[in-house]
């Protein structure tokens, strides 16, 4: 319980706005889904609830700065060869 509590203040200090509060094991879902090249941000949102921008702020909130940039490269070259790339 501890843990969803801060997972929820984390939350609303970094701005994230979820729909409903994610518990830690769904956070690492999620940071895992939104890592992997093979699922989409509208895959997140249909299965947490969890919209694009709201990914991207967790993101940034976990990883390291340097791994959060080189993510966000990746998903930027990606989307600008492939239409329905995140």
């Amino acid at each position: 319980m501890q843990q969803n509590a801060l997972s929820r203040v984390s939350s609303q200090k970094k701005g994230i706005a979820l729909d409903r509060e994610l518990t830690e094991a769904e956070v690492s879902a999620v940071v895992e889904m939104a890592l992997s090249d093979h699922i989409s941000f509208d895959t997140i949102k249909r299965e947490f609830g969890v919209a694009e921008k709201d990914v991207k702020a967790l993101m940034r909130s976990r990883l390291k700065p340097g791994s959060y940039r080189a993510w966000r490269k990746r998903v930027r070259d990606f989307s600008d060869r492939r239409e329905h790339y995140k």
